[in-house]
């Protein structure tokens, strides 16, 4: 098979011209935009020889820096994906009073500037903070802690479930689920079986958004950390501490291993999308 009838068969049937100059002009923009840098990082990263490389790599400050921000992050975007789920429910199944504002508000994260919100978590949640003050007698710490960590990935991370699942619940044909009341199914059973797997490739969508903005967060979390090393320090934290120390390496080192883990964990999520997608689509 030549060339030619290898890139026909990659077009799809299309009135409007210009598969050639959009293909190469998204090379070439994805290209200078994402590739040249972060191939800049890696050969920055490796360019002091794999030994040392592995050695700042590993380095037990490092690791657990990385072990706060990925293990933040996971269990930020599963609380999202439960919750955003919730909240895109409503503001699609139901209208009330104050809906529209509800909707403009799951917005906000977008708009906020990361240390507006990390200031005001903190104040919300310190010891001595509305909310913080309810916890602090019963021995529960909020801020200043890694749990204030998780509080500030979900708040920056909800937006990205709830509108990546809302308009796909949104084009749901409720028909299915009368059909499947009328066939003796209950809620529960309609829910499990008729509507959650339409939603399933939205909500790994969701997900590894929720996710990828968590493990990068910076300036919602700086406040509310603590930044205690090898307690609450996270990882994008300890690449700037690198770089005042003018330890170039170390910072390219770790930026390189945070690459590497969200590359292989955004891979696999995709993964899981591409096969819940040819799953479900002959259900």
């Amino acid at each position: 098979m030549t060339t030619g009838s290898l890139m026909k068969n990659w077009r799809q049937p299309s009135v409007l011209p210009g598969f050639g100059l959009t293909l190469g002009y998204t090379l070439l923009y994805l290209t200078l935009i994402i590739l040249v840098p972060l191939a800049a990082l890696v050969w920055r990263s490796t360019g002091i020889g794999w030994g040392p490389f592995w050695a700042l790599a590993f380095d037990q400050r490092t690791l657990l820096a990385l072990r706060v921000s990925f293990g933040a992050a996971l269990i930020a975007a599963a609380i999202n994906v439960i919750f955003g789920v919730v909240v895109a429910w409503v503001l699609v199944r139901y209208q009330f009073p104050g809906r529209r504002l509800l909707d403009a508000i799951i917005d906000l994260p977008f708009a906020l500037p990361t240390a507006v919100a990390g200031i005001s978590l903190a104040a919300l949640y310190a010891p001595k903070g509305w909310v913080g003050q309810i916890f602090a007698p019963l021995g529960i710490k909020i801020a200043f802690t890694p749990l204030g960590i998780v509080i500030a990935l979900i708040f920056v991370g909800l937006p990205f479930v709830v509108r990546t699942v809302q308009p796909v619940m949104a084009e749901l044909d409720r028909e299915l689920e009368e059909a499947a009341a009328t066939l003796g199914a209950n809620r529960l059973q309609t829910l499990s079986m008729v509507v959650l797997p339409t939603l399933v490739p939205a909500i790994l969508t969701g997900f590894a958004l929720a996710f990828a903005r968590a493990v990068g967060e910076y300036g919602s979390v700086i406040f509310i950390a603590g930044n205690v090393p090898y307690v609450s320090e996270i990882a994008p934290l300890l690449i700037v501490i690198r770089l005042e120390e003018f330890n170039y390496a170390g910072a390219t080192s770790i930026a390189c291993i945070m690459l590497i883990i969200s590359f292989v964990m955004l891979l696999v999520i995709n993964m899981l999308q591409m096969w819940s997608r040819r799953r479900y689509s002959n259900v």
